[in-house]
């Protein structure tokens, strides 16, 4: 699932990281990487946590951009940029602002697609819940 997502940041990085001045060309693949890996965090955080229900929240697909849980993700990234690279707190959060719900959106309408492989529900739910999947499947199930 982390090389899915991964490929998706991939695609929605050239205004907020490839081409910003904040992240050094030498850099970007390094920041694609750590963008990922603050997204994929705060989501296993959300799963593991009791945060379920805002996992599912997200998941219906409806006005993501504006979803707690897109707000949540975004300041874990913000802050691996942060720590990362030393960039200012406003570059950062410039940066999230252009990247995160375009991904999340994606990754969104992608888990919901049947014909589309690449992200399946079960499999997401299982790496977000740490596998303890019980009745969330059935939750979930219902919202589609």
């Amino acid at each position: 699932m982390f090389d899915n997502l991964l490929q998706l940041v991939k695609e929605h990085a050239g205004e907020a990281i490839i081409n910003n001045p904040a992240i050094p060309n030498e850099k970007n693949d390094a920041a694609i990487g750590v963008a990922s890996e603050g997204i994929m965090d705060q989501l296993k955080q959300m799963g593991s946590g009791g945060g379920m229900d805002a996992i599912m929240g997200l998941m219906k697909g409806s006005n993501i951009a504006n979803n707690p849980a897109i707000a949540d993700i975004a300041g874990n990234v913000a802050g691996k940029l942060m720590s990362n690279f030393g960039i200012e707190a406003s570059q950062a959060e410039g940066i999230v602002k252009n990247l995160v719900p375009q991904v999340m959106e994606k990754f969104v309408s992608k888990t919901n697609d049947p014909n589309d492989s690449s992200f399946d529900l079960q499999g997401v739910i299982g790496a977000l819940s740490g596998g303890g999947m019980g009745g969330v499947m059935d939750k979930l199930k219902g919202l589609f």
